[in-house]
């Protein structure tokens, strides 16, 4: 099995990591095409990781086309089991300021255009009822708490489709539900690695008000001279989580037997190609 347990996928602004010892760059293809790029794999303190840039480098993909399946299936082909994504949201809450962090625990799915899961030839019901990991989320927000920057414990994200920002009448819809942040990022990827059985938790720079806001009318020079500002932040916030992640408790978390219950198709039913796509995820509770 291999040593290489955490990973972290770096949004808008994060394309590299400060302070990691860059072991390799490892190019993996897999059954779903190419990733968003190749795996930095490092080691920070005692701790191997992989690095991956949700965007690629140069930021090539916008949000729908990121390779979501195969950016799984890579990490997963590694051995990670913990995932920390960071990215970049627009706040829907007065207190939630431009270039506060915040660690979400709900999300509502807004996006159209995008693949659902990662099993297109068998059926297979998560449970999704806490999407961001509750383990790894306590982890981030104990982190959190030795940096002077303002941290937000709790919050739902609205994942919309983009590349469009928002309309006024939707960002006062997503305010009238109690949402307090919206992305682009965080479906179907939370899904995704929720049925990887990997655990997942985001870190959230909230990078404007998005336009519910009279002052604030989302422009993408503003949004990125936040995020800029933040990256050194977030940088630090990553050398104290990624050593202090429980890796001995792996099969404590609920995130490792998230499937167990949740495949229905009869394995006889499976097809080669299907087996080819997702035997990595399925071979612990089906042979062939």
């Amino acid at each position: 099995m291999s040593d290489i347990k955490v990973a972290v996928v770096g949004g808008s602004g994060l394309y590299a990591m400060e302070g990691l010892e860059i072991l390799e760059e490892r190019a993996i293809p897999t059954p779903f095409g190419d990733p968003s790029d190749r795996i930095i794999i490092g080691r920070l303190g005692e701790h191997k990781v992989a690095f991956l840039p949700r965007h690629g480098r140069g930021h090539r993909y916008n949000p729908t086309e990121i390779p979501v399946r195969a950016n799984v299936w890579a990490l997963k082909s590694l051995g990670v089991f913990w995932v920390i994504s960071v990215s970049a949201v627009g706040s829907l809450r007065l207190e939630i300021a431009p270039r506060d962090f915040v660690v979400p625990d709900q999300v509502i799915d807004r996006t159209r255009s995008r693949v659902n899961t990662l099993f297109d030839g068998l059926a297979a019901h998560v449970s999704f009822s806490f999407p961001f990991n509750p383990m790894l989320r306590d982890v981030l927000l104990a982190a959190s708490r030795q940096l002077d920057v303002r941290t937000h414990d709790g919050g739902t994200y609205v994942c919309m489709e983009g590349p469009l920002f928002s309309t006024r009448a939707e960002s006062e819809l997503h305010r009238s539900w109690g949402a307090s942040l919206i992305g682009m990022t965080a479906l179907p990827e939370a899904k995704l690695f929720r049925e990887a059985e990997m655990a997942y938790a985001s870190v959230c720079l909230a990078t404007d008000y998005d336009v519910w806001h009279e002052a604030d009318h989302v422009d993408v020079n503003d949004v990125m001279a936040n995020v800029a500002a933040n990256v050194k932040n977030v940088q630090q916030l990553l050398r104290i989580a990624i050593p202090s992640i429980p890796l001995d408790r792996e099969a404590e978390n609920d995130a490792s037997s998230a499937l167990k219950h949740a495949i229905m198709t009869d394995p006889k039913l499976i097809s080669d190609e299907e087996w080819a796509r997702t035997g990595l995820f399925l071979k612990k509770y089906i042979s062939r």
